[in-house]
């Protein structure tokens, strides 16, 4: 991971995640102070389609002023890339929180209820996430803020009939990715998407398993178009059946 790097008006002091297609820092904006976070295409040059994905990100984020959205402060170059601005309210990812110890069904159904409530808000203004995952909901548990964050691959609400894409090719973590999103249904891409993604991250965050594992891309989803999940509460006596049966139903 790249540790460092100098942009004009920010002190960015650690990269803190980075992906194939893009670099995360925290820092701070010298003039005021604020802690940001800065996200940068991880290529010099990135080619035009690149360009314009980046820049639809950044303008769908910033149209969202919800409060359980991360906040986004502008768009800028940087050398021959832009960079995105968005505020740091130091949280970390369910993903990592799960991963050092593990969190209660109490706080499982809190998350899950105000991001439930957040995404019926994204969707009232006909946007579509299209990557819920643990790794892209964000909690700061100190001062209890939850928020999503990456829309790296969202769209305005369209009846679009989704492409039959190779599955190592498909957009969003192939683990949470709805039927639809594959292509190889005949169903447009809507809402719903979303709440079958929060579907398996509920599951997954319950049971420390995903509905469905495979050894590869294809066996997974045909998993996710064909199969039905063993009920959480079966996996763990102590998840309620109710809970176990809201997730169920997200995952029909």
């Amino acid at each position: 991971m790249h540790n460092s790097i100098t942009v004009e008006g920010y002190q960015l002091t650690e990269a803190i995640f980075e992906s194939p297609k893009s670099i995360v820092f925290r820092g701070i904006q010298e003039h005021g102070k604020l802690a940001i976070v800065v996200k940068i295409l991880n290529k010099q040059y990135p080619d035009p389609m690149e360009l314009a994905k980046f820049r639809q990100e950044y303008e769908i984020a910033k149209s969202l002023d919800i409060e359980g959205v991360i906040k986004t402060y502008g768009m800028q170059l940087h050398e021959n890339s832009p960079i995105i601005v968005m505020e740091d309210f130091f949280g970390e990812s369910i993903q990592k929180i799960q991963q050092h110890n593990e969190l209660t069904i109490k706080e499982i159904l809190s998350i899950g209820i105000r991001i439930a409530g957040t995404l019926h808000e994204i969707h009232k203004q006909n946007i579509i996430h299209k990557d819920i995952c643990p790794a892209n909901i964000i909690w700061n548990k100190k001062q209890d803020i939850l928020k999503i964050i990456d829309f790296g691959i969202s769209t305005q609400l369209s009846n679009e009939i989704a492409e039959v894409i190779n599955p190592n090719l498909l957009e969003g973590t192939i683990s949470y990715v709805s039927p639809e999103q594959t292509g190889r249904i005949n169903r447009s891409i809507d809402y719903r998407s979303d709440f079958y993604s929060l579907g398996v991250t509920f599951y997954e965050l319950l049971t420390n398993k995903l509905p469905f594992e495979g050894n590869d891309s294809m066996e997974i989803v045909h998993s996710h178009i064909a199969k039905t999940p063993i009920p959480p509460s079966t996996i763990k006596k102590s998840i309620p059946t109710v809970i176990s049966n809201i997730v169920m139903k997200l995952l029909e």
